[in-house]
């Protein structure tokens, strides 16, 4: 690392007290867990380096052990008014879920693709990214597409129990439906061009869902019932289907 980037560093963790906690937590779970800990790294606004520099936000740090059910217990906590949301899971039980196209890939790859390390002395991480990588290299398009119709269902769900909340008037749960309906949409969109977001609300403003009304989202729905339907994956069917898939 050159000078300058040194520099960066430094003056980054002087301005983000995010960078301060995550280096201590990394540091205690390394102390205390000697043995069991391969690996510690932060994802998230932080790892992209864009992170706003406020010290109240949330922080995600993983834990990566030698074995599953090793090293701390996950948990979160406020740490010095920073909020800490600390994963910890076994090294071929993370690689085994990145090898995984399911219905909620768009919001879970940025774990596996966009990671920074507080500890990786084998370049584990590298190992994570490169499988993640190399397993969308070798999905077919059907992988996604189905994934995607499953996460159609979920939106169409949450959309039509939206709309049946509003008629009765029930304003806030029929939001709450309606927020997850966007979501579940959003996804959709991910899935079926391969775009994955850093968080759920980055998923909802790239794809101009964020504000959507219940008469847009449902709009958006249906036309992805009608590319899904193009692509091989309809959402509607026979019960023979429904057993039968």
């Amino acid at each position: 690392m050159s000078v300058d980037n040194e520099d960066v560093e430094i003056d980054r963790h002087l301005t983000d007290p995010r960078w301060t906690v995550a280096e201590r937590v990394a540091e205690a779970a390394r102390r205390r867990f000697p043995a069991d800990v391969l690996a510690v790294a932060v994802h998230g606004p932080l790892a992209h380096g864009d992170d706003d520099g406020g010290g109240d936000g949330e922080i995600g740090i993983l834990v990566v052990t030698y074995r599953p059910g090793t090293g701390p217990a996950p948990a979160t906590r406020r740490v010095d008014g920073v909020l800490v949301d600390l994963t910890v899971a076994g090294a071929e039980d993370h690689l085994r879920q990145a090898r995984v196209i399911s219905s909620l890939w768009p919001l879970t790859a940025d774990r596996y693709v966009t990671t920074r390390p507080l500890h990786d002395p084998t370049g584990w991480l590298r190992t994570l990214r490169d499988e993640h990588l190399g397993r969308l290299a070798r999905a077919r398009p059907a992988e996604f597409s189905a994934a995607a119709r499953q996460a159609w269902y979920r939106g169409h769900a949450a959309h039509a129990r939206a709309a049946r909340l509003a008629e009765w008037y029930e304003t806030d749960q029929a939001l709450l439906m309606l927020g997850e309906a966007r979501l579940a949409a959003a996804t959709v969109n991910g899935l079926l061009s391969r775009t994955y977001f850093r968080d759920p609300g980055d998923a909802v403003r790239r794809t101009g869902l964020a504000g959507a009304d219940m008469t847009e989202v449902g709009a958006v729905l249906a036309r992805q019932a009608e590319e899904l339907a193009a692509r091989g994956q309809p959402v509607d069917g026979t019960v023979d289907d429904l057993l039968t898939t």
